[in-house]
């Protein structure tokens, strides 16, 4: 067996986050406007995923609507998450998607001013499930390249998202990320040796992401349907990390894409949520990859 069902068992690591504080949280920006499925970039067919339009069917041609959805995001949505988050003085991590980005270069810019992580989301922000392993490390190769000639500096993180068997793989075999973001298993970092066989016996660290924390929920079936549940969501979840944090403490994800939280009827949710946590002790809001150093300083792997 290849699965680890077992991790850090009843007894985790005390993260020894700085200024001894209970949660770290870290907010991630999802930037994929523009690296979506589309026949402009040669796919067989339009964007289904992840939109206003739940249920939506991918078309052997443009989608105009899904277009102009995702557009929003790169237009109004990426800046009014930057001066949210500016207003407030918070780090963040961006998910930057490389052919996303490439088409807005002043977004680019605007993240790197502000001081945000720009992490790599890929280079195409489609479903590689069945994405042949030379095409996929080709993607990998391009995201990088790409990504350093928008940001001066290749990327340390990595987050495909919609990822194949291949994926994980391939991410240790190209040997320059410090962290790995392909998990949901965990509340802490943790050490990944599946394939540290392909680096030398190095293992590749995983600082795990969300999807329930996440405001992708507000366009999918059952999920949030007012900033003002999306806000209690992310609230009880602190609460409940932040308790547990007195003697264990632990890590918070909350992802963000700015063609869904950024709408004006949703974003109050998001400030709620930080206002809760702004005036709180014991709280250290970092990017991921401040995250990823720490644990590597405080927590270095041992067989």
């Amino acid at each position: 067996m290849t699965r680890d069902l077992i991790g850090y068992g009843k007894s985790p690591p005390h993260a020894k986050w700085p200024g001894g504080a209970r949660v770290a949280v870290q907010f991630v920006v999802n930037y994929e406007e523009g690296g979506e499925n589309s026949v402009l970039y040669g796919d067989r067919g339009s964007e289904a995923f992840l939109s206003e339009m739940v249920g939506a069917q991918s078309h052997p041609a443009r989608a105009m609507a899904m277009e102009s959805l995702y557009e929003y995001g790169s237009r109004a949505g990426v800046w009014r998450l930057l001066r949210l988050f500016d207003e407030f003085g918070l780090p963040a991590t961006v998910f930057g998607v490389a052919s996303a980005m490439e088409q807005n270069p002043a977004a680019v810019d605007a993240m790197l001013d502000a001081k945000w992580e720009v992490a790599s989301h890929g280079y195409r922000w489609i479903d590689y499930q069945n994405v042949p392993e030379d095409v996929e490390r080709e993607h990998i190769a391009k995201a990088i390249a790409i990504h350093t000639r928008l940001t001066g500096d290749r990327p340390l993180g990595w987050y495909q998202g919609r990822t194949s068997t291949n994926t994980a793989r391939l991410v240790v075999e190209e040997g320059g990320f410090t962290y790995d973001a392909d998990s949901y298993a965990d509340d802490l970092p943790y050490y990944d040796t599946r394939h540290s066989g392909f680096s030398g016996g190095k293992p590749q660290l995983i600082v795990p992401y969300t999807l329930d924390a996440n405001d992708m929920k507000f366009v999918a079936l059952n999920g949030f349907s007012t900033g003002e549940q999306f806000a209690s969501y992310l609230i009880d979840a602190f609460e409940a990390l932040y308790a547990e944090g007195e003697t264990s403490p632990r890590m918070m994800s909350v992802g963000l894409h700015c063609r869904i939280v950024a709408k004006p009827g949703r974003i109050l949710g998001l400030r709620r949520f930080i206002e809760h946590i702004a005036g709180r002790q014991g709280v250290w809001v970092a990017r991921r990859v401040d995250i990823a150093r720490h644990w590597l300083a405080h927590h270095p792997y041992r067989p």
